[in-house]
């Protein structure tokens, strides 16, 4: 039997945790054994009111969901996410699973629909895939924003930032511009608060969105 591959995308960054929303606490708890014993980051909710109260809108990965939630059910669950902030992809799971339920879930942008009980492999290939949707969708989303920027900055902070992005010195941007030293300090500034880049790092990070 092939080994178990149980590592999330390696490119994907901040915290890609999976968001178990399962009201069967024995359940719930050993689903979040398995998955410590995997490194993959989890935390559980007992139901739909107890996430959006207590999950973090700033963490990336995806939602491992019951179906049959008391309260606010799954699909209900699913129509709520994106307009309470959370921009995360769902993987289904229920006891109860039929052809058609199933079929609606992938319909509304389920990324897989499991039924219990799940079997480690298929479980782990379902949040892998889920890791890599939310990265991919964050990243076009990342992208978009960083051009946004670059739209907005003139010529010549144009011009520096991209001097600057290339490892030249003021002085040696200066020459290369035929502007004083002291310009090219006020386009840098200038171009890194349109950028919203704090460092040098974070810029160059933004510049290779733009490739």
């Amino acid at each position: 039997m092939a080994d178990l591959d149980t590592t999330p995308n390696p490119t994907v960054s901040q915290r890609q945790i999976v968001h178990i929303v399962e009201d069967d606490e024995q359940f719930r708890l050993s689903l979040l054994d398995l998955f410590e014993s995997l490194d993959i980051e989890a935390e559980g909710f007992e139901d739909a009111n107890t996430f959006f109260s207590n999950a973090s809108k700033y963490n990336a990965g995806c939602v491992l969901l019951d179906v049959h939630l008391p309260g606010l059910n799954g699909f209900d669950f699913q129509k709520e996410l994106e307009g309470a902030g959370f921009d995360l992809p769902i993987v289904f799971m229920t006891a109860h699973g039929d052809v058609a339920t199933s079929v609606n879930a992938m319909k509304a942008g389920a990324v897989d629909f499991l039924e219990k009980p799940l079997g480690t492999y298929e479980l782990v290939d379902a949040i892998n895939a889920a890791f890599a949707l939310d990265f991919g969708q964050k990243q076009r989303a990342g992208r978009i924003a960083v051009q946004a920027r670059a739209a907005s900055l003139t010529r010549r902070e144009t011009q520096v930032l991209g001097l600057v992005v290339r490892g030249l010195m003021n002085k040696q941007i200066a020459f290369e511009l035929g502007i004083s030293e002291i310009m090219v300090k006020l386009h840098r500034g200038s171009g890194m608060r349109k950028m919203q880049a704090a460092s040098l790092a974070e810029l160059v990070r933004q510049y290779e969105l733009l490739k």
